[in-house]
């Protein structure tokens, strides 16, 4: 199940000493199944540890296979924002979230259950990281700028990218729980992924939700226009379908808020992106329709440029 890892995932980032070696060493006892790494970057606001975490499929890349690569990126601005907020604040939940996948699907390899495709798993820790003004409710805001981010969060080798991302601070999505955006592919916002729609259901017993983004968020931070968050800042860096996934709130909570993390609904988010991880790398899961993707191109022309900073 996904929820005792995502309380492990939980208690090891919620804690002043939350740090990337603190991630290692919770995947350690897994290290036959997969390979992990940090590295710590100094930032104009501070420093950051970004983990990144592969899990190797029996027929993906990394053993010579051809089965398509899943990027799991678990977006945030820090896991803290010490000392002015003490404890796991509400933009961790996309760290908790990524962690708690890279446990599971470690788990579910040492039990003989790996997935046919690579999974790579991304995210980054930071305990003190700076908060920013923003409206409705305060946003965090990073150590390192966002080209950093997806600089070391974002890889070639991911031929789709799911984006965990706390998304609460609005007043668009109002549901307890997460929500799917529609998939973005080089500056083309496309229909949403009927594949995730139906684990989304399945995976949840519920109703599909998802939730409107503009061209606004799918261009690079720093431009001076708004953006819902930084949910969709991972499509700017690849040329890989993107989809958001957000954790969210009927209310406005701070992304600085504390004690606003629900830990079923961060393990739903890890129920889902693990199935999507087991349907993707089998070819039964598509994030979008190329033919229709190739038609757009064909008729309006790249939009590429969106992806690129102003």
């Amino acid at each position: 199940m996904s929820l005792s890892h995502t309380l492990k995932a939980f208690e090891a980032l919620d804690s002043a000493y939350a740090t990337g070696k603190a991630v290692l060493d919770l995947l350690a006892p897994h290290d036959r199944s997969i390979r992990a790494s940090v590295e710590t970057i100094q930032g104009p606001r501070g420093k950051t540890d970004f983990v990144r975490v592969v899990v190797p499929g029996t027929a993906g890349k990394q053993k010579g296979g051809t089965a398509p690569t899943l990027g799991i990126v678990g977006r945030l601005g820090g896991v803290g924002a010490r000392p002015s907020r003490i404890g796991l604040v509400s933009d961790g939940d996309g760290a908790v979230a990524a962690v708690a996948a890279a446990l599971k699907l470690a788990s579910m390899a040492e039990q003989g259950d790996a997935l046919p495709g690579d999974v790579i798993i991304s995210t980054h820790i930071c305990a003190d990281a700076p908060t920013r003004p923003h409206q409705p409710v305060d946003f965090m805001d990073s150590p390192v700028d966002t080209e950093t981010l997806n600089a070391h969060e974002v890889t070639p080798d991911m031929d789709a990218v799911l984006s965990i991302d706390t998304t609460k601070g609005n007043r668009i999505l109002n549901h307890k729980g997460y929500a799917l955006s529609p998939t973005v592919k080089q500056g083309y916002i496309l229909r949403v992924s009927e594949d995730l729609v139906r684990i989304m259901e399945m995976t949840s017993g519920r109703p599909a939700v998802t939730f409107p983004i503009t061209m606004q968020d799918i261009t690079p931070y720093g431009n001076d226009v708004y953006h819902i968050n930084s949910i969709l800042q991972p499509s700017i860096a690849t040329e890989a379908p993107t989809v958001g996934v957000a954790i969210s709130t009927v209310t406005a909570v701070p992304g600085c808020g504390t004690g606003a993390s629900d830990e079923a609904d961060i393990a739903a988010v890890v129920r889902f992106v693990v199935e999507v991880a087991k349907e993707f790398g089998r070819g039964t899961c598509r994030f979008h329709d190329q033919a229709e993707y190739d038609r757009l191109v064909s008729l309006y022309g790249s939009m590429a440029h969106l992806q690129r900073q102003a």
